[in-house]
């Protein structure tokens, strides 16, 4: 479908709800909801209305869904990206959603600019946001106009909102109005030396500064970080997350993800090859018993999730050629039931806590 007909297909069906079949997983607490047609699920968020959002990659580029009765019905697709948004054959993917002040949707894409040969600038993070109550999202931006990848997204209720990117550094652009404008590439500290191939992930914690996880490859050693940046004060601190030491002398290529959670964050990330999780307090610290093995496992680029539950449990989900596998653990770490799976399209892992405390998961 191109952009064209999402558009005039999304005019005709206004609003309509897309019912949306779900499977319940061993654990009756998690749940696996299909998206809206023809989506790739990427991302999911909930806001602090309960609302679910939900991004995907699709055959006529990224589309963006909504539901507010707990994933058991979605609105029609909306398409993120507009008719005139590029040259011919320009793509865009999708990388990250965040949701900020109001319920204002924040989106990061990529493109594939750098095969068109297209100028330089243009190899960069592009950006679209939808305002509360409106039917499409905004013109796309050209937000760092660098070539990068590794693109996230963090927003929240105070009209913050932050995007991290690589470029043989860590970067990110900050908006302190909601997305409308950004200030200039920032890097986030120069001592800082991130795996360039991997990504980035981020989120704001509950006193309000930034959590960034990247992967480090100073000395070709690739633990993993985690940065808490007090945006207002211009302090970073860092602490490593990893336990299990990783010495390669390439880029492994891996996307991780770090989620805010009641009492701090929780964490996932691979390590050859395997998925481990942590749970971390609002200092970046690991709690007891610190780095989690799960029976997951990554291949380059693909994605997965730790959701914190607000009893203290942590569901960890992964995406592996063509399946999404899950395993949920309780507040102590250990495994809660059997590990699951589904098939699903795509490359993302994508999933929410909702708002009774149920973990669904996108397919």
């Amino acid at each position: 479908m191109t952009i064209t007909q999402a558009g005039t297909a999304l005019a005709a069906l206004g609003m309509m709800l897309f019912s949306s079949p779900s499977a319940r997983a061993d654990d009756a607490r998690v749940t696996t909801v299909a998206v809206p047609a023809p989506g790739r699920p990427v991302t999911a968020r909930v806001d602090a209305q309960g609302t679910i959002h939900v991004l995907c990659d699709a055959p006529g580029g990224p589309n963006y869904a909504r539901s507010s009765d707990g994933g058991a019905t979605f609105s029609a697709p909306l398409p993120v990206v507009g008719e005139d948004a590029g040259p011919a054959g320009l793509e865009f993917s999708a990388w990250d959603m965040a949701v900020g002040r109001g319920g204002r949707v924040h989106v990061a894409m990529g493109t594939n600019a750098w095969k068109l040969k297209l100028p330089q600038e243009e190899w960069g993070l592009f950006y679209a946001s939808l305002e509360p109550g409106s039917s499409a999202f905004a013109p796309v931006r050209n937000l760092n106009k660098k070539p990068s990848e590794g693109f996230s997204l963090a927003a929240d209720e105070k009209g913050e909102v932050t995007a991290c990117w690589l470029s043989d550094r860590l970067y990110a652009n900050v908006s302190h109005d909601d997305g409308k404008t950004f200030g200039p590439n920032l890097e986030i500290d120069p001592g800082y030396n991130p795996c360039n191939c991997c990504t980035t992930s981020a989120v704001y914690g509950e006193d309000g500064r930034l959590a960034v996880l990247y992967r480090e490859e100073t000395d070709d050693e690739r633990d993993m970080y985690v940065v808490l940046w007090d945006q207002e004060r211009g302090r970073t601190t860092r602490k490593r997350v990893s336990q299990t030491p990783w010495k390669i002398d390439g880029c492994p290529m891996t996307y991780y993800a770090i989620t805010r959670g009641p009492k701090g964050f929780a964490a996932a990330w691979p390590t050859k090859g395997q998925i481990d999780f942590a749970r971390l307090d609002g200092e970046g610290g690991t709690w007891k018993p610190g780095e989690i093995a799960t029976p997951g496992r990554s291949g380059m680029r693909t994605g997965l999730i730790a959701l914190p539950g607000p009893d203290g449990s942590t569901l960890v989900a992964w995406k592996l050629e063509g399946r999404l596998g899950w395993q949920l653990y309780d507040g102590e770490g250990r495994p809660s039931g059997k590990a699951g799976s589904a098939p699903s399209p795509g490359q993302g892992a994508a999933g929410v806590v909702a708002a009774d405390g149920r973990f669904l998961l996108f397919r």
